[in-house]
């Protein structure tokens, strides 16, 4: 029985990525009545799934920390393929688009999915448990891109409004890209440990430590690699397909433009904060948070970059300054984050406070 329901299990993962891809291509550019948008929707949500699955698969064979850094780096470089389009296709309507989905990403990443995760594991374990070098080694690095790409063009004064002159967009984006290699070769080269899951006692925890089958074939990931990339395609397309009905139930609703921003970006990140939290289940919190943070890294240091090259053929304005109130937030979220960090293990109190401060941004960005 166990047998059959794997082979299921296997079977749906490998069939839904490539319905989703098939449903993209056929409603691509095409105006969808009310119905075609809810069957999408569907396989919007399968894809996400699918692409759960199949980057679980990844990181096991891969180990941690490259299994969280791929399904981060995917999602992302899709991400950024999706605000360009939108971009592209928006005029001056999008000038904010990139900012307001970039900080979405930073919000939910680093309230949202870490204080789910802590929750999580503190409700299963008492306490959640991670380490401190590579946690706040991500967290310095998000505050110092997300500080010079989208706090400083507030104040700065070569250009008028909350943008950046070409010189100062150039070196946002060259230090973005530089920022993150560093992360990346810290992450994964000089100080791979730091970003390990750990025992309640501070151990590395090893892979044999937990009860489940061997890592995957080469073949197996190999395809599970493939199907990864046709899912989180197929995803942020979907997610492209039904974001004009996203946009029109916005207006109707007399809602701020920037709400599209955050509901692209929590489509967008589905996949990891689902990953997130089944790390959590698990008591690997520091998965959980390689996971969380390096998306939201990912987010700045890859999409700064990509619209500053865009902006060169854009006609329209790049804002990506942040409003006052978005930059409380920011403020907060670093400086409670660093709170969190420090003990090297958190509580339900530590995740609801991330949580709160996750709520606050919403009611913001529907009532500013």
């Amino acid at each position: 029985m166990i047998r059959k329901l794997r082979a299921a299990s296997a079977q749906w993962t490998l069939v839904v990525p490539v319905a989703a891809f098939v449903v993209l291509v056929l409603t691509w550019h095409e105006d969808l009545p009310g119905w075609v948008v809810g069957v999408v929707a569907l396989f919007l949500i399968g894809a996400v799934l699918a692409a759960v699955h199949h980057a679980e698969v990844i990181a096991h064979w891969t180990g941690e920390p490259f299994g969280s850094l791929v399904l981060a780096v995917a999602v992302t470089v899709i991400e950024v393929a999706l605000i360009v389009t939108l971009m592209a296709d928006g005029g001056d309507k999008s000038a904010t688009l990139a900012r307001d989905t970039v900080f979405a990403a930073v919000m939910i990443t680093c309230n949202g999915i870490m204080g789910l995760s802590i929750i999580v594991a503190a409700l299963r374990y008492r306490t959640a448990v991670f380490n401190a070098e590579g946690t706040g080694t991500a967290l310095a690095c998000i505050a110092t891109l997300a500080t010079l790409s989208m706090v400083l063009p507030t104040f700065t004064t070569s250009t008028p409004g909350p943008q950046f002159s070409t010189t100062q967009l150039g070196y946002a984006a060259t230090a973005s890209l530089v920022v993150y290699g560093l992360f990346v070769t810290t992450q994964t080269l000089r100080h791979r440990d730091y970003f390990l899951p750990v025992t309640p006692e501070g151990g590395i925890r090893r892979d044999e430590d937990d009860d489940h089958v061997g890592p995957p074939t080469l073949r197996a990931a190999g395809v599970s690699l493939l199907l990864l990339a046709v899912a989180l395609v197929s995803v942020v397309g979907l997610a492209k397909g039904v974001s004009p009905t996203i946009e029109s139930a916005v207006d109707d609703a007399g809602l701020p433009h920037a709400v599209v921003g955050v509901v692209i970006a929590m489509m967008v990140l589905l996949p990891e904060t689902i990953a997130a939290l089944r790390s959590a289940v698990r008591n690997r919190v520091q998965t959980s948070l390689n996971l969380a943070l390096g998306s939201a890294l990912a987010s700045i240091g890859l999409t700064i970059p990509a619209v500053a090259i865009a902006s060169t053929w854009l006609s329209g304005p790049l804002v990506l300054g942040l409003a006052p109130s978005h930059m409380v937030l920011l403020t907060l979220t670093v400086v409670l984050g660093t709170l969190t960090v420090i003990p090297r293990r958190a509580t339900l109190l530590q995740g609801a406070l991330h949580l709160g401060v996750l709520a606050e941004f919403v009611v913001l960005a529907v009532n500013p």
